[in-house]
C-alpha cells in the first residue's frame, strides 16, 4: 500500500501489520495477521483503507475526539455559556465525531513495538475546544494495545468524551457478543428518544448477535468493558477488553455503539464514553468536565486467538 498525498507508515511486530496515516487524521489504514491460507498471506483484522479515498469512513479506524458521535442542537450550554457547533461531515445535519478525525497528527516512534501520534487543537472550525491529543498503538503477542488520552489546555472548563471508530470486515457468520444494559433507541435519525432494557429482536449483544441484519446505529449503556467477535469461517476471535474498567466506574460509566449497515463488507463495534449525543441527554451522561491540565483517558486491549472447535 502507498498513497502520495497520505502515506502509511507501518509498524510490525509479533506477526502484525499495522499501518497508520497521521496526515488522514491520525487514521488506521490497517491491521493484519499473518495468515498463509489468507489472500496475500494476511488476514484483516479491521476492514483495510482502499488507500485511494480520503474519506476517513473508508480508512480501517480513527479516534473520536474531543467528543464521539453526534451533537444536536447546534451547539451545546455549559456553565451558562451557549457554544455553537457547526456541522462538519457532507450530508449530516450534526457536527459528528469530534474534530480531530479532521486534522492532521504528527507521528513519533517511542519504542520498536510502539507508534504514537500528536494533535494539538484549538478552536477548530470555530468549536470552543483547546486540548491536546494523543494516541498510542502497542504491538505485543497477540493483539494490540491502544490507548487515546486527552488533556484540556483551555482556560473554562468543558465536557470531554472519547470514543474509538473500528471497521470490521463481516463473514456470513461474524457475529459480535458483548455485556450490555440497556440500549437507546431513536427516531427517524439517529438522535436517542428513549432508553429501554428491553432490547429489540436481534439487538441483544448479551446473548450475541449477529453481523448482519436491519440498521443498528445506536448507542449501549451498561457495558461491561469487554466484547467479542468471531469469524468462524476463518476460526479466528478477537477480544476487546478495557484495563481501566474498575477504576474508571465499572458498568455504569462506560457504553459502547453499534453500527451496523444493512449492506456492505462491515459493521463497527464503537467504545464510547458517553452516548450520541450527551450533550442534550438529562445528566450529561459519560461527559468528563475538565479543567485546564486535567486528563481523560481510554485504554482498550484488543486480542485474538483461535476459536475453539466444537
Amino acid at each position: 500500500m502507498s498513497n502520495t498525498a497520505h502515506p502509511i507508515v507501518w509498524l510490525r511486530h509479533a506477526g502484525q501489520h499495522l499501518g497508520l496515516v497521521p496526515s488522514l487524521g491520525g487514521s488506521v489504514a490497517a491491521w493484519q495477521i499473518d495468515q498463509p491460507s489468507a489472500p496475500q498471506g494476511r488476514l484483516d483484522l479491521w476492514r483495510p483503507w482502499d488507500v485511494r479515498t480520503p474519506d476517513l469512513y473508508q480508512l480501517a479506524s480513527f479516534a473520536m475526539v474531543p467528543w464521539s458521535n453526534r451533537i444536536s442542537g447546534g451547539g451545546f450550554e455549559h456553565a451558562g455559556r451557549f457554544h455553537p457547533m457547526q456541522p462538519n461531515r457532507a450530508g449530516e445535519p450534526y457536527p459528528i465525531h469530534g474534530d480531530g478525525w479532521l486534522q492532521p497528527w504528527a507521528l513519533s516512534q517511542p519504542a520498536p513495538d510502539t507508534l504514537e501520534m500528536t494533535l494539538h487543537s484549538r478552536g477548530f472550525q470555530g468549536n470552543p475546544y483547546d486540548y491536546e491529543a494523543v494516541q498510542t498503538f502497542r504491538l505485543v503477542d497477540g493483539g494490540l494495545d491502544q490507548e487515546v488520552r486527552l488533556r484540556h489546555r483551555g482556560a473554562a472548563p468543558l465536557p470531554y468524551g472519547i470514543g474509538l471508530h473500528p471497521w470490521f470486515p463481516r463473514t456470513p457468520k461474524t457475529r459480535i457478543t458483548a455485556p450490555v444494559q440497556g440500549v437507546w433507541l431513536s427516531g427517524q435519525d439517529p438522535l436517542p428518544v428513549g432508553h429501554t432494557a428491553q432490547f429489540p429482536e436481534g439487538w441483544d449483544l448479551n446473548q450475541g448477535i449477529s453481523a448482519h441484519g436491519t440498521l443498528i446505529d445506536n448507542g449501549y449503556t451498561g457495558w461491561g468493558g469487554q466484547a467479542r467477535i468471531e469469524w468462524p469461517e476463518h476460526g479466528l476471535a478477537l477480544t476487546a477488553q478495557m484495563p481501566d474498567f474498575d477504576a474508571d466506574g465499572g458498568s455504569a460509566n462506560h457504553y459502547c455503539l453499534i453500527y451496523r449497515p444493512p449492506q456492505g463488507p462491515a459493521f463497527c463495534f464503537e467504545p464510547i464514553t458517553q452516548p450520541i449525543d450527551a450533550f442534550h441527554l438529562p445528566g450529561r451522561p459519560g461527559l468528563r468536565v475538565l479543567s485546564s491540565g486535567e486528563t481523560l483517558v481510554m485504554r482498550v486491549s484488543w486480542r485474538f486467538a483461535a476459536l475453539a472447535r466444537g
